[in-house]
């Protein structure tokens, strides 16, 4: 029997897992497919909210953490795997933005630097940029990583430690319960016991929780996202910074590719690529970056996001159950919330004082027992 044993093996997943192995606990990861191949692996990777000024301070709280962590994560798993994540730290560039004093007000606040900027600042760090854009916002200090190679990364890491067990291409049936305690999981390929669980599945998490009859409010919301790959410039990229507007943005990669998304769909479970996502894409594309219009699009795909109101997620103790925990409806910003998020739930485990406050999070103050709050729980 293992100390903990997580369901789900995106970053969530992954990064718990590594912070329970490295305390000297054992730890089971189970994972329906592979390690970090969900929606971990189909974000853009900005390390920040898009639009940070539009979220509540429990995001920001979060995001603040993360932003910070970020570089030295990096780093880390670069010394110890070999494996580059790509973190770039090139800032970002608003475009077309609607509610500066907004964004002024919670840039103040949040002790961020944001400056307003002219057409002559934005062609000068994006020369290739269409024409037409007369002001902005510049956010120096954004960052971004390259998610897929932080999760092969973060997989790497965890294979690496003897701790650590990685059940992939089995999928969790149902929880164990006795006597209002978890036990472990029943899996497709056998029981596995455990003395925690932690519940990190993503858009799926609500799913499992439902058959206790616990009301999860994490729903699937598809977004689809293209790869372009660029031709070898002289001197430097096409694209060499996030560039947001109207809600789209563009990614650049190390290697030159740049990355353009993201769709919102409510489709249920469903990650079928269309051809309009697809159409949509490319015009937005080229409309910020026409040189893309000539360029190879390498690939097309679509994720789902966990979906909890106000992108709030679920982290704690799930009440009614001992020993079942979750950590769970990031939305858009899994990727952005991982180090904090994970951090907050593993100081709640392990009984140590946190350096985020867990309430705004706590699932006790926010999931429904058939349709009741859960503090009816006996």
């Amino acid at each position: 029997m293992t100390d903990f044993l997580i369901i789900g093996g995106g970053v969530i997943g992954m990064m718990t897992a590594w912070q329970l192995a490295e305390a000297g606990h054992s730890v089971a990861l189970v994972e329906r497919g592979q390690c970090g191949r969900e929606a971990s692996w189909a974000g853009g990777g900005i390390v920040s909210p898009l639009y940070p000024w539009r979220y509540c301070d429990a995001v920001s709280q979060l995001s603040r953490w993360s932003e910070q962590a970020y570089p030295q994560l990096a780093a880390r798993l670069l010394e110890e795997t070999g494996i580059d994540p790509e973190y770039r730290q090139k800032g970002l560039l608003y475009l077309r933005v609607d509610d500066r004093d907004q964004a002024y007000t919670w840039a103040r606040r949040q002790h961020k630097p944001l400056e307003s900027i002219e057409a002559d600042f934005i062609y000068a760090k994006e020369p290739w940029l269409a024409a037409g854009f007369r002001s902005g916002l510049w956010m120096p200090s954004l960052g971004s990583i390259r998610n897929p190679w932080l999760c092969r990364a973060l997989r790497a890491r965890l294979i690496s430690l003897p701790g650590v067990t990685l059940e992939e291409g089995a999928t969790v049936e149902r929880l164990g319960i006795e006597r209002g305690r978890v036990t472990g999981v029943e899996t497709s390929r056998g029981r596995l016991a455990a003395g925690e669980v932690i519940l990190c599945g993503g858009a799926w998490s609500g799913v499992l929780l439902g058959k206790l009859g616990l009301a999860l409010s994490v729903r699937p919301v598809k977004g689809q996202m293209m790869l372009f790959r660029t031709p070898p410039m002289p001197g430097r990229q096409l694209l060499e910074r996030v560039v947001l507007a109207d809600g789209r943005y563009l990614i650049p990669r190390g290697d030159g590719r740049v990355l353009i998304g993201s769709t919102l769909e409510e489709a249920d479970f469903d990650k079928t690529p269309t051809q309009i996502a697809r159409d949509s894409l490319w015009q937005s594309a080229v409309a910020m970056l026409p040189a893309l219009a000539d360029c190879e699009i390498e690939h097309h795909w679509a994720g789902l996001r966990p979906a909890a109101p106000n992108g709030i997620p679920f982290i704690g103790a799930v009440p009614g159950v001992r020993g079942l925990h979750v950590n769970a409806g990031h939305y858009r910003n899994g990727l952005v919330l991982a180090p904090s998020s994970t951090r907050l739930l593993v100081d709640q485990l392990l009984g140590r004082v946190s350096l985020i406050d867990p309430s705004p999070y706590r699932p006790d103050r926010r999931l429904a027992v058939h349709g009741q709050p859960t503090s009816l729980i006996g």
